[in-house]
């Protein structure tokens, strides 16, 4: 009888983030990890307390990976960055962009913790070092609602044919720098 393959914590977590790459996170089971492995659920509990546990890990890595895109984004503002690696995500781990921002779920941070970090790197702006929350807050929902819809329509297969992926993100450019101009000319407008 050949011995039994032994499995540590980066084979299940590696096991278990292919399974979120496919179906999500809910699809994440011990079941479906020990079969996906080819053993029994035994190494998954010997490694995790429990399934959830084991969850939290495979987002751990979800959220590395898409610190490790947003890193890699060399565009001269946040905005430009974040929109680009959201792009990029939603085509690469299209199960894992739905799950994540197209339902409820406990793993993204809270909207409002997301807003602040990026009014506090607005009000850095150069451009923005003058304006007022409401404005910044304004600005930076409009942007949001763009780029989550854009990324929506890239998972979901919904981008006309005649745009390549290089449009797209080209698209997402165009039109925040858009909404910039058309803030700036409503400000001179106000004074």
């Amino acid at each position: 009888m050949p011995p039994k393959t032994k499995f540590n914590k980066e084979n299940i977590i590696e096991a278990a983030f292919e399974i979120a790459k496919e179906n999500g996170f809910s699809a994440i089971t011990t079941r479906s990890v020990a079969q996906r492995l080819n053993s029994s659920v035994a190494p998954i509990y010997v490694n995790f307390q429990t399934i959830e546990s084991l969850i939290e890990a495979v987002v751990q890595r979800v959220f590395a990976i898409s610190n490790e895109l947003l890193a890699k984004q060399t565009g001269p503002n946040i905005f430009e960055n974040i929109g680009k690696a959201s792009l990029e995500f939603a085509r690469d781990y299209p199960a894992l962009f739905r799950e994540l921002t197209m339902q409820p779920n406990q793993y993204m941070a809270s909207y409002e913790t997301v807003e602040k970090t990026m009014l506090e790197a607005m009000a850095e702006d150069e451009t923005m070092r003058e304006w007022t929350m409401d404005e910044r807050k304004r600005l930076f929902f409009k942007m949001r609602v763009f780029q989550m819809g854009l990324s929506a329509m890239v998972v979901n297969g919904h981008i006309p044919s005649w745009l390549n992926e290089k449009d797209v993100e080209d698209l997402l450019m165009e039109t925040g720098k858009e909404l910039l101009l058309v803030q700036k000319i409503k400000r001179g407008k106000s004074k």
